[in-house]
């Protein structure tokens, strides 16, 4: 967050309900107010729009090791007292957790970024709408055997405030924007679909013309495609793909999942879990990334954390509850919920490689791009590492694609997958994830086809 001040009247508001603490009672308030757009088109027209404002308050109360919460979606003073009565109810119905606790001060400055722009929040209406239907236009004229699914424009911003018995006081705002093109491409009875994203600080920033090349290339390649024959081979994640293993590998180092031993780099502190060619960061502070923010789910400074450096691991995340939790101290990465703020990953890239995607094909004999994969999430299990999902791509042989191929799945372990890294791509694409995407190159993956 960023740009407000510490007098807003959200500020004003959460500082109202922690000043009613009572003795030995811990109190966080937080304070919200938010405005989202949505526009899909469809064939040049409308045919979704949505323009919707929330505000509300999330009060947390932590009295004799019970922990209760509320939330009311109003910030009408009657509201105001009874979200605060109802955390107090529930914190005396609560067990009682030796952990629970607010995240204390720890002295990490907040690092200032631009997370607000002007042009974005005074952006017309009229002008979101006519860049989504230029999308669709221009991705239409690319290829006649393509149609469009849909054209979306989405923005949101968010303006909050912290403030907790324990001293944290901090407000701010962010906002983001970006546009997706989803496409379907047929010839001689067959469908494929693809996909293509721009993102940017305000609209005028968007690449559209990219975005619709991307949609368009991503649906006809893989026109004609065929199962493959199953075999171990060298596989290319596309930077989409990428940002999905990425999101997967952020969960394993969540502190709560080790603690509880749920988590496969559990007790591997030091080790050297993946390649030396891979180095795996969360850092919310670059702006660049469409999660960054300044502050985590619990009002302490976002900070850039390095998990893996050269393949070594090197920490794993934390909120205050986990920290105490695992004896060790808030790395920055509360994520907020309905309830009790959880731990997760930020905003999470890699450090980056020298070649092109194209370059890292050049470089591969035989192998497989994958350009999508289906059920990553359902086919990962991020407890045992075990890694098998369905996919579809283009081959690749003597360092050029070759003919599309679907219907087949990718399997290995994450342990695996990570030690048989052999190359990371410098294709970096800020997509509206809270991962970046990059190219990746990965050894003896058992593709199964036919």
């Amino acid at each position: 967050m960023s740009g407000s001040s510490l007098d807003s009247e959200l500020q004003l508001v959460a500082d109202r309900i922690v000043a009613q603490a009572k003795k030995g009672e811990q109190i966080e308030a937080y304070v919200s107010r938010g405005q989202e757009t949505e526009v899909r088109v469809y064939e040049g027209n409308v045919e979704h729009f949505v323009s919707a404002q929330s505000q509300g308050i999330n009060v947390r109360v932590i009295s004799n090791g019970r922990t209760g919460t509320s939330y009311a979606g109003t910030l009408d003073e009657s509201a105001l007292a009874e979200v605060l009565a109802e955390a107090r109810e529930n914190a005396e119905l609560g067990s009682v957790d030796e952990w629970a606790g607010l995240a204390e001060p720890d002295g990490v400055a907040v690092v200032e970024q631009e997370l607000w722009n002007e042009k974005l929040e005074s952006y017309p209406t009229a002008r979101k709408i006519e860049l989504t239907k230029e999308l669709e236009r221009l991705t239409l004229g690319i290829d006649p055997r393509v149609r469009i699914d849909s054209a979306d424009y989405s923005d949101a911003s968010i303006e909050s405030a912290f403030a907790t018995t324990k001293g944290i006081r901090v407000s701010g705002r962010e906002n983001g924007c970006y546009t997706s093109v989803s496409t379907l491409a047929d010839d001689n009875g067959e469908t494929q679909t693809g996909w293509g994203f721009a993102v940017g600080k305000y609209p005028d920033e968007f690449d559209l013309n990219k975005a619709a090349r991307d949609g368009v290339e991503r649906a006809t390649r893989l026109l004609g495609a065929v199962k493959p024959a199953t075999k171990r081979t060298t596989v290319v994640l596309d930077p989409f793909v990428t940002a999905s293993f990425l999101s997967i590998i952020g969960s394993t180092l969540n502190g709560e999942a080790v603690s509880k031993g749920r988590s496969i780099f559990a007790n591997r502190l030091g080790e050297a879990v993946a390649s030396p060619v891979f180095t795996l960061i969360d850092d919310p502070t670059d702006s660049r990334a469409y999660s960054a923010t300044d502050i985590d789910g619990e009002g302490l400074a976002a900070r850039r954390n390095v998990l893996m450096q050269d393949g070594v691991l090197q920490m794993f995340i934390h909120s205050s509850y986990s920290a105490r939790r695992a004896q060790t101290v808030s790395t920055g990465n509360a994520i907020r919920g309905s309830g009790t703020p959880g731990v997760g990953c930020l905003a999470l890239q890699v450090g980056l490689g020298t070649k092109s995607q194209q370059e890292l094909i050049a470089d591969i004999d035989d192998g497989v791009l994958i350009q999508s994969v289906q059920g990553i999430h359902s086919g990962v299990n991020a407890i045992s590492g075990d890694f098998s999902t369905g996919a579809s791509g283009l081959m690749i042989r003597n360092g050029a694609t070759a003919e599309p191929v679907r219907e087949f799945t990718i399997a290995s372990t994450l342990q695996r997958m990570l030690l048989d890294i052999v190359a990371v791509g410098a294709d970096i694409d800020w997509l509206p994830m809270s991962s970046v995407g990059v190219s990746l190159v990965i050894n003896d993956i058992t593709m199964s086809g036919v």
